[in-house]
């Protein structure tokens, strides 16, 4: 009933097999494969409706595999401005070095991605909701625009996880995961993943293979085990980011709350058609800035002060401190990042005491 680790870098095979990569299912080093990693990445594949998988080390990994495969000297990628903090350096940074150039999508006009595209785009990328404002954008009118270049597009599904949301069914090539969060979602390992189109990922294997961020056998136990119980536990963070937003929206120390479909009538009508549910993540914005956040998160009980999240505990961050906090003040400002924002990844504890703390704390505040 519990699958076995196969805790081995290295493994036996028939002596006829002298070839670098064995035919069949012969398996050779776990930088290469592995039978506890390849279960893990078939349940992502399933879960996420895909033709193909591959788990990584973690999902800056996954990501980095997923670009430096897909992009040579003189591509262009188009992505959306609101990304999570490493993946916005990770274009902005690294990838220019290689001679491969971004046009970046403000949130607002991402409805427009399709004008924005050229004959030089190989890659779109995008995430839906966002990291951390939650905003939810178009999954198809992306891919028409990928589609329409020749393109491919990658979206990264962790937010939603395959429970509420597959990019896939909506047109994407590729979809990526910080499995280290909801797939994991004990908060005890790091891991990430791509599934696609077999075609896209099969193109991607010996970029994977060369850089080497493979995930360890016992991550890979881990993220199996944690696979298991995915669905009911997405289904009590939708429960927690529900409860939590009717209770938090028009609190007079609050001055917004982020929330997937909060932002507009036209955002709240596409999370009808792209999402299932919600999700666990909310951010709020406090009307004291900085110092009302902090003073929050000091009051908290059942919420930890902690910069990951889709644990089975609820944590909180100070986003300018933590995931988006190399950029400058103006480039968080732009996205909506304020200085007073707290992003919550809402656990599985019961929804009563949730809000009850919520209520507490902003009582106890100044």
């Amino acid at each position: 009933m519990v699958p076995p680790i196969y805790q081995t870098s290295t493994f036996h095979y028939p002596a006829e097999h002298s070839e670098v990569r064995p035919p069949g299912r012969v398996h050779l080093y776990t930088r290469l494969e592995n039978p506890t990693l390849s279960q893990a990445a078939d349940l992502i594949r399933k879960a996420e409706n895909a033709e193909m998988g591959r788990v990584y080390a973690s999902g800056m990994g996954a990501l980095s595999a997923a670009i430096l495969g897909s992009l040579r000297s003189g591509d262009e990628v188009v992505a959306l401005e609101d990304l999570y903090g490493n993946t916005l350096t990770l274009l902005r940074d690294e990838v220019s070095r290689f001679g491969i150039s971004v046009r970046w999508v403000p949130s607002d006009r991402s409805d427009q991605v399709e004008d924005m595209v050229t004959d030089q785009t190989r890659l779109l990328v995008v995430e839906t909701p966002t990291n951390p404002t939650l905003r939810v954008h178009d999954l198809r009118a992306w891919s028409r625009a990928a589609r329409k270049v020749g393109a491919h597009l990658l979206v990264d599904n962790t937010f939603a996880t395959p429970v509420n949301q597959r990019p896939g069914d909506l047109g994407a090539h590729l979809v990526m995961h910080s499995a280290t969060k909801y797939l994991g979602g004990h908060s005890d390992l790091l891991a990430g993943a791509l599934v696609g189109e077999s075609r896209v990922l099969e193109s991607l294997r010996v970029t994977s293979e060369t850089l080497g961020a493979t995930l360890d056998p016992l991550a890979g136990y881990l993220l199996v085990r944690g696979m298991r119980t995915l669905a009911l536990r997405i289904r009590r963070h939708n429960e927690n980011g529900r409860a939590l937003r009717e209770e938090l929206e028009g609190h007079p120390k609050i001055l917004a709350v982020h929330y997937p479909g909060s932002h507009s009538e036209a955002e709240e009508r596409l999370c009808r058609t792209q999402m299932s549910g919600r999700g666990g993540m909310i951010s709020l914005v406090l009307r004291g800035g900085s110092r009302q956040a902090h003073q929050l998160m000091s009051h908290l009980r059942l919420v930890h002060p902690a910069s990951s999240l889709g644990g089975v505990e609820s944590l909180a961050s100070i986003p300018a401190e933590t995931s988006h906090r190399q950029l400058s003040p103006e480039e968080r400002k732009r996205r909506g990042i304020e200085d007073g924002m707290v992003r919550l990844s809402l656990g599985i504890e019961d929804p009563a005491d949730l809000v009850e703390d919520f209520r507490n704390a902003l009582r106890s505040m100044d």
